[in-house]
Order: C-alpha cells, then sequence, then structure tokens
C-alpha cells in the first residue's frame, strides 16, 4: 500500500491568466518527479475561471491526472499521476 502524496499547494487566487497558468506550469514542472511517482499531488487555487480550463487542459496533455472543484470563493484544481 503506498502512502497518501503530499499536497503542494499553489495558491494563485486573485491572479490572471497568462499568470495562472504559467505559475502552475512551472510548479507542475518543477515537482514532475514527485508527481510521476505519486508522492506529491499539486493542488491549485485560483479565482480566474478561464485558469479552470487552461491548467487542467495543460496538465492532460503532459500525461496527469486533474481534478476541478468549485469551494466557496474560489476553484480547485488538483494535478497527480495517472
Amino acid at each position: 500500500m503506498s502512502a497518501k502524496p503530499v499536497e503542494f499547494v499553489v495558491d494563485i487566487r486573485g491572479q490572471i491568466c497568462p499568470s495562472t497558468l504559467l505559475t502552475a506550469l512551472k510548479e507542475i514542472n518543477d515537482h514532475r518527479d514527485g508527481i510521476r511517482s505519486g508522492e506529491v499531488k499539486i493542488v491549485v487555487l485560483t479565482t480566474n475561471r478561464n485558469a479552470t480550463s487552461t491548467i487542467p487542459n495543460a496538465a492532460e496533455n503532459m500525461g496527469y491526472r486533474v481534478s476541478v472543484e468549485r469551494e466557496n470563493s474560489h476553484y480547485r484544481i488538483e494535478i497527480e499521476a495517472e
């Protein structure tokens, strides 16, 4: 049984595209080995609705599993290994 991945939270609430996408991509790339091994899960918090499509599309194209949920006044985007 593998351990639960460590959540690395990226709080970009208040930022707009393309800054949201660029920030998320930097974090994904910085933690790619941990994500691919299942040790790390990236959690992006954003208030930008466009980011709920741009970030998941980019991450899925990179081969990651992505989920998006609405939480009160922001969105939570989780990026993890397939």
